[in-house]
């Protein structure tokens, strides 16, 4: 499996990918209209090709044999809005999603230690998520990396007001690897 950032060439697959990870994690929870309203609001196709173009924004797909098996946003962050986290610079995993056919088969794992290495590589001690507070199998393979609930936000799914928790790990004493 390789882990390569997007390239330009890429945006359309990496917002179709978004879209499609989106949809298979959540539609099964929350109401088709609210899925619906979130991807033709906050989650369009073009709203994601742009977003590489973002400052302090990374993406990443991991890939094998040609085929996408899952991506991430990373985002270096110099100060926190949220008063639970430090407010020394940090990296935040926006996103990390896995296709449906390679949940399972440690892209997450692979996906996650390549944050944390990243989040190493920029110096920062902490990394930190936020996830919504129903997604149980999420947060337990946070936990098992060593991320813990700090507080929570508020998170607009369409018209439902959800709640994610904002977890962290201390990443320690840091040396540039």
């Amino acid at each position: 499996m390789d882990i390569l950032p997007v390239t330009n060439e890429q945006k359309a697959l990496l917002a179709d990918l978004s879209r499609q990870t989106f949809v298979d994690t959540f539609a099964s929870y929350n109401k088709a209209e609210d899925m619906q309203l979130f991807l033709d609001k906050q989650f369009t196709r073009e709203q994601l090709m742009a977003e590489p173009d973002e400052p302090d924004n990374y993406f990443f797909i991991a890939w094998e044999d040609g085929e996408p098996l899952g991506y991430m946003r990373l985002k270096f962050w110099q100060s926190q809005a949220y008063s639970c986290l430090p407010s020394a610079p940090t990296v935040e995993i926006t996103r990390l999603y896995a296709t449906q056919l390679a949940i399972g088969k440690g892209v997450g794992k692979a996906m996650m230690q390549f944050a944390l290495d990243f989040a190493r590589s920029k110096m920062v001690k902490q990394v930190w998520l936020g996830v919504w507070e129903h997604n149980e199998r999420a947060i337990r393979f946070y936990q098992k990396w060593g991320f813990e609930r700090k507080g929570d936000h508020p998170f607009l799914l369409g018209t439902d007001l959800q709640t994610d928790w904002l977890m962290a790990k201390e990443l320690g004493d840091l040396v540039k690897i």
